[in-house]
């Protein structure tokens, strides 16, 4: 996005990742942020990083932050599943609440949270991952209906498997069950169809040929998808 112009906050809690990002020529600034989006410190200073750029408002907010975990529900603890929950859904959830007032002053203002397909169809042995997506699906669509009068749009991005770090920092992996590397999108191109959607305004778009099939077969026949996942599991 700063290729094209905008001032970007970008947060991560790598501070060498963000420092080459910061090294790149940019039409517009790109400003690293150290932290972890967990920490209320952290997403407080993101906002207020942010609202500083240009008098208050804040145009884009985009929360892609993700943690994963595979392996049986019954053999994980409870400390997998409330760290789970607190980067995919707490996290995001709450930088959109102290987001909401400058977003209100932006200009054709967006919300986009990354979330998965898996937010549509649950699969067996990301219990938690699944309830994470979900709720953020959730979260979107209530919210949207709650800002359309304001203008501002919540736009859902649903990939299937990326081709990233997620996988070398899963909070517990059952190598038994870990996802091929094949049809994996890179985070490049999920990156362009977020743009894209976000451009465009759309509500929700699920990226990947198998991820939409997923969701359509899911709809139509959910007992026949249910019976292919316990085959598979």
């Amino acid at each position: 996005m700063s290729d094209r112009g905008a001032n970007v906050v970008a947060v991560a809690r790598r501070a060498d990742r963000l420092a080459s990002l910061a090294q790149r020529p940019t039409v517009g600034k790109v400003i690293p942020l150290v932290g972890d989006v967990t920490n209320g410190e952290t997403r407080q200073a993101i906002i207020d990083t942010a609202a500083r750029v240009r008098d208050g408002e804040i145009d884009l907010l985009v929360n892609n932050a993700g943690i994963g975990g595979i392996g049986p529900f019954a053999d994980a603890t409870p400390d997998r599943l409330r760290q789970i929950m607190e980067v995919n859904f707490f996290a995001p959830v709450e930088l959109t609440r102290l987001a909401l007032p400058h977003l209100a002053h932006g200009r054709a203002a967006v919300v986009c949270n990354i979330s998965s397909v898996l937010g549509h169809r649950a699969v067996a042995n990301k219990s938690e991952y699944c309830a994470s997506k979900f709720a953020i699906h959730g979260f979107s669509d209530s919210l949207r209906a709650e800002l359309a009068p304001q203008g501002i749009q919540v736009t859902l991005v649903s990939p299937s498997t990326t081709d990233s770090e997620f996988f070398d920092s899963l909070v517990h992996t059952d190598a038994n069950q870990t996802s091929s590397s094949i049809g994996r999108w890179t985070p490049d191109r999920v990156a362009r169809a977020a743009l894209a959607a976000i451009k465009t305004r759309k509500s929700e778009v699920i990226l990947s040929a198998g991820g939409k099939a997923l969701v359509y077969a899911d709809r139509i026949s959910p007992p026949i998808m249910n019976a292919i996942l316990r085959s598979k599991g």
